[in-house]
Formats: structure tokens, C-alpha cells, sequence
């Protein structure tokens, strides 16, 4: 952040209670430096919020940091993965990850932002995690962390977080990028623990993960072993060429529109993945009716990029056409997107997909299933456990991600290929979450601000510690407790709407823009209205 710093004045002891917005920047320098008239807010349209969407969402914001305070270790400073209702009498999971990690650490430094914490607690907040997350046990050659440590404790997890079955301590690409964003973040947005922060990004190695013989232009993989797991078949290797060998797990990610492109834009920044990866996933898969068992056939034309044909499929909605996620939630397509400014840096692809994803779920939860309120995002069943949620018909996966607690299922078929089983579904008791439509913010504000007033006032789905996980729409159930990851979502959200685009401009740096933009920027989806 620049020493003339703009603050938002959304917290508890500003005279008015509502805030100002700042100008924009351009993610062509350094966060915080450039004109007015951010990308962001371009692409909400000039929107800009009164003074009661301020005092609102000034209100979440603080309820939410109270819940990410509940969730944390006094000593350590590391998150719980979750809580109860109570943020005043919390009984934490007992065990935590790299991406809740990191995700307190980035919605400490909106907190800040917003003035619900001063500096200095910002700092000491953010040094405490930090300086534990430098004496945990990790992978050293790769600078890796494993996914699971007690909060309390900072120690490896040798039990599942059930604590039902023994695990083999796994280290996973997607969280490991998840914290490394956080680590950017704070490098820029808060100074004086830049030292800290680069100290443990230097030493993550994403070169761990990449795999150029996956595919042609190479795959990330979804993680390793450090030590042979004994009830997993692995392949044994490292594709750095040095070091001790590492136990992969069998799978890549092969799919663009996921929440783990997060790993290959870290590893671009940092020089450690070729352009090529990019490239090198799936849109969608191919419209050949031996890929007849996903959701829809799609519809699109072959591009080279690099060197490498791209075959720029779409599945249609509504009148739409758009890359499909995997399982049609908000979560896979939009948090990247929370610091990456994809739509800004690739305006011909995800600067057309975003928004189309974000009317996607709207049309779907009021117009389609006619639930009365929408957004779709893995989170936890109102009836207990943790599913996962979606707009199924924009999602890749045969199975489906479904929007409500009878998993209704979209089948329309593959043209050509295969009948449809359920092409027109009833749906029956939509379950939306609310991180999903704080996601939604940065492209349709003013729908987002008014379906979360509703889940409030209407569904009940709010605490002390802010929105509750998820809601049943019809049956009133909830899921009351808190998610780290989730509320760090809903702070991330917060803070680039609320905070001029806070999130992303202390993520994209001149460093992070020169490894992304010229590799995303020249890419043409055919997304679009049909």
C-alpha cells in the first residue's frame, strides 16, 4: 500500500458510520498507486453504494471479523477450520489449513482497511501467524505446507479431522496457492511484516507440482506425499529434478475453470510454471461423444495459443453461453477472481464469464427454481456435514453440484449422443450460502446487497458472527456455524468492493502482472448471449 493510503470508514467508532470509497488503480504499478476509476468499478458499471448499502455492509463486515477472531488461537494465531454459533464461547474444529491460513491473514488486512482494527493490531495479528507459520513442520525442500495442523497446537494432524482414521499428511497445490496469495497481500498491503511474509513465499516451490508430461503444456498436480502413503496407489518422483522424491497422488487438475488455477497463477508470478499450463487445460471437454457423460455437449471453435490447440468450448444457459465450472458454483469461478483481476486482464474471456456466471446463479435460484434468492457454493448441509452446491446445468459434472436438499438432478443430455434423464427438473428446497452471493458483489452489487438483506431479514441466516454457513429456503433450516474459508471469502469480497478493490491491488503487483496478464490477456472465449 502507498503511504496515502485511502480508508473506507465502515467500522464501529466513525462518526457517521458509512464510508467513502477511494479511487481505483489500474494494476498497472504499485497497490494502491493508479487513477481513478479501477478496473473493478468499471465493471460494476459506475455503481457506486449510498450511505445506508455502507452502514449495511459495514455491519457484516465487523460481525464477520468477530467470528474470525472466535475461530482463532490466542497463542498461535492460526484459525480454526470452523466454529459453532457462538463466537463468544467458541468450541473450535481443532484443526486448520493452509488456505484458512491464509485466509485470515488477508481479512485481517481488510479488517484493517475498514477500520474495525487499528494498525498495530493488524501487525501483531498477522506477526503471530506468520512467525508460527515458520516453525511449523512443513516440506522443506519445497517449501510446502501439509493440509492439516491443530490451530491450538501448530502440529502436523496425524488423524483425519474427523479424528476417525490415521492419515498420511498430504500436500495439496490448491491450499498451498491459497496461502501464498495471502502472502503476497500482506507483503504490499501491510509493510512492516513484508520481511516475514517474503521469508516463507521465497521458499515455496510450485515447480513441485507441475507436471510436463501430463499433457502437452504441462498439468498441476493436485499434491504429494512426503513419505509413501499406505492405502493410496502414488507415483514416485519430482518433477524438479532435485531434491528427495515425493509421492504424487494420481490426479491433475485438468480443468481451467476451478478454484486450483490459483497454483499455476502462483506459479507464474513466481516463474516456477510455464504459459504453457495455462493453455493446456480443458475448457470444456471435447463435444465428441466419447465425453457424452458430462453435463451437456458443447458448443465452440479450436484457437492456438502458444503453440497449443485450445479447443474454446461453451455450455448454454438461459440464453447464454459460458465456460462451465466444474460443479456450477460461485466458489470454482469466482475466487481467484477475489485477487486476481481476471476480468480486468483478460476482459475478452473472464471479463465475459464472470458476469455471465454471477446472472447464471441469479436466474437460477429466482427464475428457474424459483427459490426467491440465489447463490450456490459448496458449504455446510443445514442438516448437518458439509455438501457441495451449484447451478448444475453450468457445471461440467455428470452428477451434478445441486441447489437444494433433495439433490435434484439436471439432466438434458448430450445432443446427439445421449438422451436426457431429467431435462426440465422441479426443484424443491434451494439451499443458498451466503459467501457465494459476496463473490457475486463485484459484478452485480446492488442484486447481491439486496438478496443478503433478505437471507437476513427473511431466512434468519445471521449471528453474532455474521451469516450463517447456509440456508434452506423452504424448510428455514440452517447450517449455524462458521467457516473460516468461507468468512475469509465473504472479507475478501468485502474488501474489494468496499475497500477500492483492496484485495486485488495488493495481490497484483508488477510482479504478479507481468507473470499473469500477458498469458490470460490474450485469450478469446466464446462466451457470451447466444
Amino acid at each position: 500500500m502507498t503511504a496515502i493510503r485511502r480508508r473506507t470508514l465502515l467500522a464501529a467508532g466513525c462518526a457517521s458510520g458509512v464510508g467513502v470509497l477511494g479511487a481505483g488503480s489500474a494494476y498497472g504499478g504499485s497497490p494502491g498507486g493508479g487513477a481513478a476509476g479501477s478496473p473493478g468499478a468499471a465493471l460494476r458499471g459506475g455503481w457506486r453504494p449510498g450511505r445506508a448499502d455502507k452502514a449495511l455492509v459495514g455491519r457484516w463486515a465487523r460481525d464477520t471479523w468477530r467470528s474470525l477472531v472466535a475461530m482463532t488461537d490466542e497463542r498461535t494465531g492460526l484459525p480454526a477450520d470452523n466454529i459453532g454459533a457462538s463466537v463468544s464461547n467458541p468450541v473450535r474444529s481443532q484443526y486448520t489449513s493452509p488456505t484458512n491460513i491464509g485466509g485470515y491473514l488477508w481479512s485481517t488486512v481488510v479488517a484493517r482497511e475498514l477500520g474495525i482494527i487499528s494498525p498495530q493490531e493488524s501487525l501483531r495479528r498477522i506477526t503471530q501467524t506468520l512467525t508460527t507459520m515458520r516453525r511449523v513442520d512443513h516440506h522443506e525442500p519445497s517449501g510446502m505446507y501439509f493440509n492439516w495442523y491443530d490451530e491450538a497446537t501448530g502440529e502436523v494432524r496425524y488423524t483425519d479431522p474427523d479424528g476417525t482414521k490415521p492419515i498420511t499428511p498430504f500436500v495439496s497445490s490448491v491450499d498451498n496457492g491459497w496461502f501464498a496469495c495471502a502472502l503476497m497481500v500482506v507483503r504490499n498491503a501491510e509493510p512492516r511484516a513484508r520481511k516475514l511474509a517474503d521469508e516463507l513465499l521465497n521458499k515455496m516451490n510450485f515447480a513441485y507440482y507441475y507436471n510436463a508430461a501430463a499433457r502437452p503444456g504441462g498439468l498441476m498436480r493436485g499434491g504429494f506425499f512426503e513419505t509413501s502413503p499406505p492405502d493410496e496407489e502414488t507415483e514416485k518422483g519430482n518433477h524438479t529434478g532435485s531434491g528427495p522424491d515425493v509421492y504424487y497422488r494420481k490426479f491433475h487438475y485438468d480443468t481451467l475453470n476451478t478454484e486450483a488455477r490459483i497454483a499455476g497463477y502462483i506459479g507464474l508470478i513466481l516463474g516456477q510454471v510455464p504459459p504453457s499450463w495455462y493453455f493446456a487445460t480443458y475448457r470444456t471437454f471435447p463435444d465428441s461423444c466419447d465425453w457424452s457423460w458430462v453435463e451437456q455437449k458443447p458448443k465452440g471453435v479450436h484457437r492456438t495459443y502458444l503453440g497449443l490447440d485450445v479447443f474454446e468450448g461453451t455450455y448454454s444457459y438461459r440464453g447464454m453461453r459460458l465456460v462451465p465450472s466444474w460443479g456450477g458454483d460461485m466458489f470454482e469461478s469466482l475466487m481467484p477472481d477475489l485477487f486476481v483481476p481476471e476480468a480486468a486482464w483478460a476482459p475478452r474471456s473472464w471479463g465475459v464469464n464472470h458476469p455471465l456466471t454471477v446472472r447464471a446463479q441469479l436466474e437460477h435460484g429466482l427464475d428457474e427454481a424459483k427459490y426467491g434468492y440465489w447463490g450456490f457454493s459448496p458449504a455446510s448441509n443445514p442438516k448437518g456435514g458439509y455438501s457441495v452446491y451449484g447451478v448444475e446445468a453450468i457445471g461440467m459434472d455428470p452428477g451434478g453440484y445441486p441447489s437444494d436438499l433433495e439433490a435434484t438432478n439436471h439432466d438434458a443430455g448430450f445432443e446427439g449422443c445421449r438422451e436426457g434423464t431429467n431435462p426440465t427438473p422441479a426443484y424443491g428446497d434451494g439451499v443458498v450460502t451466503p459467501h457465494a452471493a459476496f463473490l457475486a458483489m463485484a459484478y452485480a452489487p446492488r442484486q447481491a446487497i439486496d438478496n443478503l438483506r433478505r437471507i437476513e431479514t427473511d431466512l434468519h441466516a445471521y449471528g453474532a458472527g455474521g451469516f450463517y454457513d447456509s440456508v434452506a429456503v423452504k424448510s428455514g433450516l440452517i447450517a449455524q456455524r462458521y467457516l473460516s474459508l468461507d468468512q475469509a471469502m465473504v472479507m475478501g469480497a468485502i474488501g474489494n468492493v468496499f475497500g477500492n478493490d483492496l484485495i486485488r491491488r495488493s495481490f497484483a503487483d508488477r510482479r504478479a502482472e507481468r507473470g499473469i496478464r500477458p498469458v490470460i490477456g490474450i485469450e478469446r472465449f466464446e462466451a457470451g448471449l447466444e
